[in-house]
Parts: structure tokens; sequence; C-alpha cells
């Protein structure tokens, strides 16, 4: 057979099936549907499922629409049996049952993925057991060092800790007293001096508390 008929022969393969499919299908396919969805299983090269569209189409045995740059084909519905108005609300009625259903799934299709993701996160048992040993281990640790602290000699009572807390509290009032004496003094000298502040402390060698990165803790 020639290069010739056996390219036809193929076209005329590849019509047979795509008008097959859109009878069964009866519903607009575009021609990148078509091929995508025969292609895996009849092995349609893009080329010849366009061609055998356009063959059906020219022959009328498919009705052919153009939408913009793209085509839609689909089968003649002549060839189908009419519906009468009973049996369009029976069909109605089932495509709104299954639609029902479809939303029914989709909901427990949700709710299941959302419980695989809580147990994706979650930890595995073996994981759990290694969990607890290393908490145990932590826990006998701790309690180990808290007994070491507690039979230690060299506690410091509450009484020497509130010694210590008022002592800080009074060095920290009378520092805080120097310090504003002295800011009123130098403010004063600054009213008459013709240079900067900064120029004055030059001069002078003052430091200041944010010099050295120190803050005066707050009153309490």
């Amino acid at each position: 057979m020639s290069k010739g008929r056996d390219s036809g022969a193929a076209a005329g393969g590849a019509a047979a099936i795509l008008l097959r499919y859109l009878q069964e299908q009866n519903r607009p396919h575009s021609a990148q549907d078509a091929f995508g969805n025969l292609q895996r299983e009849h092995g349609l090269g893009k080329t010849a499922v366009v061609k055998a569209l356009e063959q059906l189409a020219q022959q009328g045995k498919i009705k052919e629409k153009v939408y913009g740059k793209q085509k839609i084909y689909f089968p003649d519905q002549n060839q189908f049996p009419a519906v009468s108005d009973s049996e369009l609300k029976v069909l109605d009625n089932e495509i709104s049952d299954l639609s029902s259903k479809v939303q029914t799934l989709q909901q427990s299709c949700r709710q299941m993925e959302l419980e695989l993701k809580d147990l994706n996160g979650s930890m595995t048992t073996p994981e759990m057991i290694k969990e607890i040993e290393e908490l145990k281990k932590d826990c006998a640790n701790y309690t180990e060092k808290l007994e070491r602290i507690k039979s230690a000699a060299n506690h410091v009572t509450p009484e020497e800790k509130e010694k210590v807390y008022n002592e800080r509290k009074l060095y920290c009032k009378e520092w805080r007293r120097r310090k504003r004496m002295a800011t009123e003094l130098l403010d004063a000298i600054l009213e008459g001096y013709p240079k900067s502040k900064k120029q004055f402390f030059e001069e002078v060698g003052i430091e200041t508390d944010e010099d050295h990165n120190v803050t005066l803790p707050a009153a309490v």
C-alpha cells in the first residue's frame, strides 16, 4: 500500500474514533479537548485530530462553531430522539440529586484531607516513645540539680536577699539625685557658654552614663 493510502486510512480511522467519541459524550469539544482525552488510549496525534474533526464537519457528520480563535465540535442533535418535557424533568431531578451527592462527597473529602493533614503533622508512636524518654531524662537531670541546690550550704537567706535589694534601691536613688543635680548645674553653665554642649563636655572631660552605655534603673 502506498504512503498516500496509508495516510488516508489513518485519517479515516481517526475520524471514526472521533465520531464515535463525540456521539457517546454528546457535548461540545475543542480539538485540544478531544486530543487530550483520546491521545493516551488511541495514540492520536494533534494534527490527525484536527484534520479528522474538520473532515467530519465538512461531511456534515458533526457540527462546528467558531468562538473567537477557537473551534468547537459537537454531534448533530437531529440524530438523537426527541426528549419530552417529562423526560427532561426526570433528567433535571437526576442531575440535582447527583449534584447534591457530589457536594456531600466533596465536603467529606475536605474533612478527610484535614484529618490526614493533622495525622501527618502528629508524632508517630515510636517518636512519642522517644520524646517521653528524653523528657524523663530531662526531668531526672533537673531533679538532681534541684537537690544539689537544696543541699548546698551557701544559701542566701531571705534577710540577706532583702538587705541587698534595699541597698540597691538606696544606691539607685542616690545615683538619680546626683545625676539630677549635675544636670541642673551643667544646664546653668551652658546658658552662658558660647559653644555647644558636646564641645563643653570634651573640654572639661565630662563622661556621661550614655557614653558608657549605662542606663539608670527605673524607680520602683
